[in-house]
């Protein structure tokens, strides 16, 4: 695969999210004493798997197939590096990003108090200086020979022809031999050079695609080119996303008032803070369970226990979501400075038990879902135009990524899960189903769903842990799982995620509760004294002046 990201970590902010196709008793409460009793066997699991982790970290530090990655670190312990992205980040270039970005963040301000009207061409002309500083000019006019392309052939308005141009240019930085050859006119040994080119020139023709297909939707005239320069080199977003749709850009960036809300800034620095917190949570876990560097080994794996295993599975995914979201979440701080309201922060794996849920990065989700997902798919009721747009979408998606055998892995078991769940959700509201599930509680619909759940949160972990790690790591996991393990780990195991499952229904229960609460009953009715008035035809008092007033 042509990319300068790790394709493991790119796969995972790369899925789509449409509506959930079939939700009932979302509302449906337990009793809290069985509530507490989820969490409590939750945490307690969470605990045990840790001190495996944490065992096996401590034991085998010293061991010959962990030099290459763990080396000597902080607090007398060695540490993990395994995460290229993380290390390059955090540790190896974070001066050179800090420094870029803070020049951002204080030219933006310049340019937005002395000029407001013409703030985004100030953050255009930052972002080119920025990346000709560090890639050269032949990589700028490498960019831009791209964008006057995709500009050109937008201005046809037919919108089959830009996504076609679209994909046909993207493919050049996917397939050999456009990727070596492109690549050629960079020139320089700067050691995040590979980085920074793949990863600019990706999201480069994501954003001219974007800007493309607005062009085509726009009734009276056209977007002019400068609106795309703006658009692709603001350069929080160049080289590492998230990804913008072009109209949601040129509305906040042109936007006229700056005023902000109470407290934003507040919000701002506090989000600030907690990314800064986490990063170095996870730089302290590093030191003491080495859960990147464990599972490259797989002679030291068939030794683990079961617990250890699926511990290790599962850390695997969670950290790969704190990544991203630290990741997106520093840049979205920067883009908030700057006015505008970038994608929302990636949803938590823990959280996810449905495919329909499944997405880190969301700003590629909104671009496939627009361009793509929902373009075909309709209101995704019909199981033939779901599959054709879910078909499309990780067409798309793999050659966003480059083919490759995990990419093609990834997609196929992740679209084949995604229409499995529209299918079982068609089943089941057919009779007698439905009418099975009418006839129970609302709780006891919500505790047999969220068994079915337990297995489906299972498929997605395994399906998205090949792109993390590797096939064998996968199968050993999947073998102790459901083959060795069973049915004490199974068993075990599935009961915990049972909790967790239970545990996400009821915080989605009180979210739902909060956005849609549920209708105050009708006030009583009135008593007969106070309903009915004096008869018609009764006399009437004369009204004491004194008594009306005291009244």
């Amino acid at each position: 695969m042509q990319s300068g990201f790790q394709p493991a970590r790119q796969i995972e902010r790369s899925r789509l999210k449409p509506p959930k196709p079939f939700v009932m008793g979302i509302k449906a409460a337990l009793p809290k004493y069985e509530l507490y009793f989820y969490n409590t066997v939750l945490c307690l699991a969470m605990l045990w798997a840790a001190s495996w982790i944490f065992e096996v970290s401590s034991s085998n530090a010293n061991r010959k197939a962990f030099k290459a990655s763990v080396k000597p670190g902080y607090f007398g312990r060695k540490m993990d590096t395994a995460d290229f992205e993380w290390m390059m980040w955090f540790s190896t270039f974070r001066e050179h990003i800090l420094f870029a970005l803070s020049g951002h963040v204080l030219f933006a301000k310049i340019g937005t108090m002395l000029a407001p009207q013409y703030r985004s061409l100030v953050y255009m002309v930052y972002g080119l200086l920025a990346v000709w500083t560090s890639m050269g000019w032949t990589y700028v006019s490498l960019m831009l020979s791209h964008c006057i392309l995709l500009y050109s052939i937008s201005l046809v308005k037919i919108r089959w022809l830009c996504f076609v141009a679209g994909l046909c240019t993207l493919a050049t930085f996917k397939c050999e031999p456009f990727v070596s050859w492109q690549a050629g006119f960079v020139e320089g040994d700067f050691e995040l050079r590979h980085v920074l080119f793949y990863g600019g020139c990706g999201f480069t023709i994501m954003r001219c695609m974007s800007f493309a297909l607005e062009n085509c939707e726009r009734k009276d005239g056209n977007y002019s080119i400068l609106e795309l320069l703006k658009y692709n080199f603001y350069l929080p977003f160049f080289y590492f996303g998230p990804i913008m749709t072009f109209d949601k850009f040129y509305g906040q960036v042109n936007k006229s008032d700056l005023t902000r809300k109470e407290r934003e800034m507040w919000n701002i620095s506090l989000q600030g803070l907690i990314y800064l917190a986490v990063i170095v949570t996870v730089d302290v876990l590093f030191h003491f369970m080495y859960f990147l560097t464990i599972p490259t080994d797989i002679k030291l794996l068939k030794y683990l226990s079961d617990w250890a295993l699926v511990g290790l599975a599962y850390v695997n995914l969670v950290y790969d979501w704190v990544k991203a979201a630290v990741m997106f979440g520093v840049i979205n701080t920067v883009s908030r400075l700057d006015h505008l309201d970038p994608p929302k922060p990636p949803k938590c794996i823990t959280m996810l038990y449905v495919f329909s849920e499944t997405h880190f990065d969301r700003g590629i989700n909104e671009w496939l879902c627009k361009y793509v997902y929902d373009y075909l798919g309709g209101k995704h009721e019909s199981v033939v135009e779901e599959l054709v747009a879910t078909l499309c979408t990780y067409g798309v998606t793999i050659l966003w990524l480059g083919p490759c055998e995990v990419v093609l892995f990834w997609a196929f078991f992740n679209c084949f899960g995604l229409n499995f769940e529209l299918w079982t959700a068609k089943v089941f509201s057919m009779e007698p189903f439905a009418s099975f599930e009418m006839a129970m509680s609302e709780a006891m619909s919500r505790r047999i769903r969220a068994i079915f759940n337990t297995f489906n949160f299972w498929c997605i972990v395994l399906y998205n842990l090949m792109a993390l790690n590797s096939l064998s790591f996968v199968k050993l996991v999947a073998k102790r799982l459901l083959l060795k393990g069973f049915p004490i780990t199974t068993v075990i195991v599935m009961f915990v995620t049972y909790c967790l499952v239970q545990v996400i229904k009821e915080r989605e229960r009180r979210q739902a509760l909060i956005d849609d609460p549920d209708p105050l009953p009708p006030a009583p009715p009135l008593n007969a004294a106070t309903a009915t008035g004096p008869p018609a035809d009764a006399p009437q008092a004369v009204a004491d002046p004194s008594k009306e007033k005291a009244e």
